[in-house]
């Protein structure tokens, strides 16, 4: 089951890694935009999603891809030079696409949700790939409201040159690829249960958090090391295969109405609970994908081996009772 969308989504997603990988290497400061929310987004977002949407379109016609951009911005006049490098990278890809078609390929990308669809992210943790850091390639096919296959390409993710693809489907586990090698291992989350052995993962913005919360809660379950902070959804693909235990993402106070985008979610979210893990909102609500773009009915981000997860909800309950 799935087998044909596995496929074809790693083929996609592993072209995607090779050449946005070339593209932070050879990156410069003019190859970005700044979008109306004032997030940065890059060459390789555009190419990326262009060359992703291309390859499901040609194999899966006619079904729904949400993903993050459009191609407004590079219709314009004055980014042009934008456009050109993107083009240039297209060229040299495994599945090079055709210049007049590259912006309609992005414009696929701008579907609705409905009971069928993929989601992506070409570029997910864009500040971190501008800082030459973690960035992920996130790619879920979603339906009737849940995630059924995900996919992540981490172009940065030792201990293989070239990163690692971690992927899951629903009910048959989550594996990891190295990059290098092409071969498959299945990943398990870790199953310590000492909290005090843990590793705590968080976002390295700080705008994209409560920070302070989430330090708390560390000292409160006696973390002896402060969270490990990192960029896009490699956060879970460390969960997953045992490299990290828990998490965290508390809404920022500053906006506290946020609710977060499903394809920031989606894949990492059924890829640590594939590899034995758990996944919930902060107020342990599992995560519900059926509602649109956003997880609107959800608030924040858990997600751990399993083994501490009630503990840290209690936690979070507490200080909330506490303000």
């Amino acid at each position: 089951m799935l087998q044909k969308e596995k496929e074809i989504g790693l083929q996609a997603v592993g072209m995607a890694m090779a050449m946005a990988g070339t593209i932070q290497k050879e990156l410069t400061s003019g190859d970005t935009l700044t979008k109306t929310d004032r997030s940065p987004v890059t060459i390789a977002d555009f190419a990326v999603q262009a060359l992703i949407c291309k390859i499901l379109s040609s194999h899966f016609p006619g079904m729904p891809i949400v993903g993050e951009e459009d191609s407004l911005a590079l219709r314009r006049s004055e980014n042009w030079g934008l456009f050109a490098k993107i083009i240039h990278y297209l060229k040299k890809s495994d599945a090079p696409l055709r210049e007049k078609e590259i912006c309609d390929c992005i414009d696929l990308g701008g579907a609705e949700p409905n009971a069928t669809f993929w989601t992506l992210d070409p570029i997910d943790g864009t500040k971190g790939f501008l800082r030459g850091e973690q960035f992920a390639i996130a790619l879920a096919l979603v339906q009737g409201g849940l995630v059924r296959l995900g996919i992540l390409g981490c172009p940065n993710l030792p201990p293989a040159s070239g990163g690692t693809l971690f992927w899951a489907i629903q009910g048959q586990g989550s594996w990891r690829i190295s990059a290098m090698t092409g071969s498959a291992e299945p990943i398990r989350a870790s199953v310590k249960t000492d909290p005090r052995l843990m590793k705590f993962v968080e976002s390295y913005e700080s705008s994209h958090s409560d920070k302070d919360t989430q330090l708390e809660i560390s000292r409160r379950l006696l973390i002896s090391s402060p969270p490990e902070q990192m960029d896009s959804q490699v956060k879970y693909g460390i969960v997953a295969s045992g490299q990290a235990d828990i998490y965290l993402r508390i809404p920022n106070p500053a906006t506290p109405d946020y609710r977060e985008k499903i394809w920031d979610h989606a894949a990492g979210s059924l890829i640590v609970e594939e590899a034995g893990g758990w996944v919930s909102d902060i107020d342990g609500k599992k995560l519900d994908f059926s509602a649109g773009k956003t997880l609107s009915h959800n608030r924040g981000i858990l997600a751990s081996n399993g083994r501490v997860h009630s503990r840290v909800l209690e936690i979070i309950s507490e200080i909330t009772a506490e303000k």
